[in-house]
C-alpha cells in the first residue's frame, strides 16, 4: 500500500489539534517543519544581505537622555537620593533634577551649608541660592497646610514640573551602633550612617547616596552602599564625542550624491549644493574637508532637502597672509575664514599646547582693529587658575595684576612683531607699542554688568571656566563685538571641573548649528618638533 503524501504546510495541521494523545507526534512534526523552515529562510536572508550591501547603511541615532529617563520612569521604581554637600554647592538647582525620584537631605548637610553661605565666591553664591529654593518650598507648603518635613514637600510646587518626587529632611537624630571610621563626629560618616539607617529602614527601596567626592562613594562601596557621582551637571556623556567642528568626506561620497550635484561660481568662491544624506549629518559652519578632492569648504546651508557648501579663502598662500601669519593645516585656515567672517559673532577654538590657537586669534583681531577698524580694540581676559602654587596677591592696577597671567599673549606679540617688514629695530618697537596700545587686558571679577561695542573679545584658558561663568562673559558683547573662546579640555586646572562640565564644553555644544557662530578643533601642533613630540610622549 503506497504512503499518503506528505502535509505541504504541516505548522497548520497542527495549530488546531488539541488532542493530548498526539502532542508527542505534534512536537516532532513541528521540529521537524521548524528545522525545514530555518534552512529555506537562512537562502532567504543571504539574498536580503546582498541586497542591503548595495545600499548606503544608515546610522542608528543615539537615544536621548531624556528618553532614557522616560523608560525608567515606566518600569523602574522610585529611588532615595540622599545629597551630599557638595553636590549642593556644585549646582543649587541639583534637588529638582532626579525626576520622579525622591530627594532626602541630612541634618550634617544643611550644618554644613550653613558653614559656607559667607563670602563671594562662586561656592558660597551656589549655598546661597540652594538655601533659598529649600526655603521657597517650605514657605510654599505652610501655605495650605502646616509644614510636616518627615512626609515630604512636594518638589514641583515652585514651577519644576519634571520633579515629581518629594523632598524628606532628617527630623531625628539616629542611633547606630555603626562606627564608619576614625570618629563619627565627622560629616562624612554622619551621612554614611544616614544612608545604612535609611537601606535598613526601607528594604524595598533603593537608597543612593550622590556625591561629588570620590572618597566617600569608595567609602560607601566599601560598607555595601549604592553611591554614585552627580552627572546632571555633564553638558556631554562623553568628552570623547564633544563636536570638532570639522566632517572628513571620502572619495565614495560623491558617488553617492550622484547627479543631485550643482556647482556655481559666485563672488570668487565656488558653491555646491547636492541632497541631504541621512546618514551624514551637518551642521551651519561645519567644516567639510575632502582630501581626494583637495576641497575645503564651509556648510552655508541646510535643510531638510539640500546642503549647501562654500569654498574658503586659503590662508595658506603668502598673498594672503594676516600679520606674515599663514595656515599650516586645513584647520587653521578654516580657523582664520571664521576669526575673519564679519558674519561670525561667536567662535570657539579648541586644540592641545601649540596648535596655533593664540597666534591666529592675536593676528585676526589686530588685522581687523588696526587694519580694517571693524573693532575698535582687543580685550583680553582668563581665569586666574595657576597651574602650581598659588604666589599670592600682586601689586598695582587692575592690567598690571593680569600682566603675569598674560604670558602667553606677550610671546605671540613678539611672534607678529617679526612680520614688519623694513625699518630695524626702531620700526619694530613702534609696531609694538601700536599693538599694545590697542589691547586691553581685562580680570573677570570686573566684568559683571559692562557691555562692549565693537570690540573683539578673546577669553583664553576657557577651559576653566564654568557654565555660568561662561555665560556671564559672552552676554556683556554688544552690538558688532565678536567674542573668540580659546582652550583645551585636556587641561583642566580647576579642581570643581571636568571635561565634560566644563564652561567650554558646555558652549561648544550649545552653540552647535548656530548661524553667527562656529567652532573648530585644531588637531596638529605647529609649535616646534620638541613641542609636539612632548604632547604625543609625556
Amino acid at each position: 500500500m503506497p504512503l499518503p503524501k506528505a502535509p505541504t504546510k504541516m505548522g497548520e495541521i497542527i495549530k488546531g489539534e488539541s488532542n493530548r494523545k498526539t502532542q508527542t507526534r505534534k512536537k516532532l512534526k513541528k521540529e521537524s517543519s521548524d528545522a525545514s523552515k530555518t534552512s529555506k529562510q537562512k537562502k532567504v536572508d543571504v539574498n536580503k544581505l546582498i541586497s542591503l550591501a548595495k545600499k548606503p547603511i544608515k546610522k542608528p541615532e543615539m537615544p536621548l537622555a531624556a528618553d532614557k529617563e522616560k523608560v525608567g520612569k515606566s518600569t523602574g521604581k522610585k529611588k532615595l537620593f540622599v545629597l551630599d554637600t557638595n553636590v549642593l554647592m556644585h549646582d543649587p538647582t541639583s534637588l529638582f533634577r532626579f525626576q520622579e525620584h525622591d530627594v532626602y537631605i541630612p541634618l550634617v548637610t544643611l550644618e554644613e551649608l550653613d558653614l559656607h553661605k559667607t563670602g563671594m565666591s562662586e561656592v558660597s553664591r551656589n549655598v546661597r541660592q540652594t538655601t533659598r529654593e529649600i526655603d521657597s518650598l517650605i514657605k510654599t507648603i505652610a501655605k495650605t497646610d502646616p509644614p510636616k518635613l518627615h512626609e515630604g514637600i512636594p518638589l514641583n510646587l515652585n514651577g519644576h514640573t519634571d520633579a515629581t518626587g518629594s523632598l524628606y529632611f532628617q527630623t531625628s537624630p539616629f542611633d547606630i551602633n555603626e562606627n564608619f571610621g576614625f570618629g563619627d563626629d565627622k560629616p562624612d560618616n554622619q551621612i554614611l550612617s544616614v544612608v545604612q539607617h535609611l537601606k535598613n529602614k526601607f528594604k524595598s527601596r533603593e537608597v543612593v547616596l550622590v556625591s561629588k567626592d570620590i572618597n566617600i562613594r569608595i567609602k560607601a562601596t566599601a560598607l555595601m552602599l549604592l553611591a554614585e557621582d552627580y552627572f546632571n551637571d555633564s553638558v556631554i556623556d562623553d568628552s570623547d564625542i564633544l563636536y570638532t567642528g570639522k566632517a572628513i568626506l571620502e572619495k565614495q561620497f560623491w558617488e553617492q550624491i550622484g547627479d543631485t550635484l550643482e556647482s556655481w561660481q559666485q563672488g570668487g568662491n565656488v558653491f555646491y549644493r547636492f541632497s541631504k544624506l541621512p546618514f551624514i549629518k551637518m551642521h551651519l559652519n561645519q567644516f567639510i574637508y575632502c582630501p581626494d578632492e583637495n576641497l575645503s569648504a564651509i556648510v552655508e546651508e541646510v535643510t531638510n532637502d539640500f546642503v549647501l557648501l562654500k569654498t574658503l579663502k586659503d590662508f595658506a598662500h603668502s598673498k594672503n597672509s594676516i600679520w606674515g601669519i599663514t595656515s599650516r593645516n586645513p584647520e587653521q585656515n578654516f580657523a582664520l575664514n571664521l576669526l575673519l567672517n564679519p558674519e561670525i559673532d561667536f567662535v570657539t577654538l579648541l586644540g592641545q599646547a601649540g596648535t596655533g590657537k593664540t597666534l591666529l586669534t592675536l593676528a585676526a583681531g589686530l588685522a581687523q582693529t588696526l587694519e580694517t577698524r571693524t573693532y575698535s580694540e582687543i580685550i583680553i581676559t582668563r581665569a586666574t587658575v595657576p597651574l602650581g602654587d598659588d604666589i599670592g596677591y600682586l601689586p598695582g592696577t587692575e592690567e598690571e595684576k593680569m600682566i603675569p597671567w598674560m604670558g602667553a599673549i606677550e610671546d605671540n606679540l613678539e611672534v607678529l612683531n617679526r612680520g614688519v617688514e623694513g625699518g630695524g629695530d626702531w620700526s619694530r618697537s613702534a609696531a609694538l607699542d601700536l599693538m599694545k596700545s590697542r589691547i586691553r587686558i581685562k580680570s573677570l571679577s570686573f566684568m559683571r554688568g559692562r557691555t562692549f561695542l565693537n570690540k573683539f573679545l578673546i577669553i583664553d584658558e576657557a577651559q576653566n571656566l564654568t557654565p555660568k561663568e561662561m555665560k556671564a562673559l559672552i552676554t556683556r558683547a554688544g552690538p558688532g563685538t565678536k567674542v573668540v573662546c580659546l582652550g583645551n579640555v585636556a587641561q583642566i586646572d580647576s579642581p570643581y571641573l571636568t571635561e565634560s562640565s566644563s564652561g567650554l564644553s558646555y558652549v561648544v555644544d550649545r552653540f552647535k548649528g548656530w548661524r553667527h557662530g562656529g567652532h573648530i578643533t585644531l588637531q596638529r601642533g605647529e609649535r616646534s618638533r620638541l613641542a609636539d613630540f612632548a604632547s604625543e610622549t609625556l
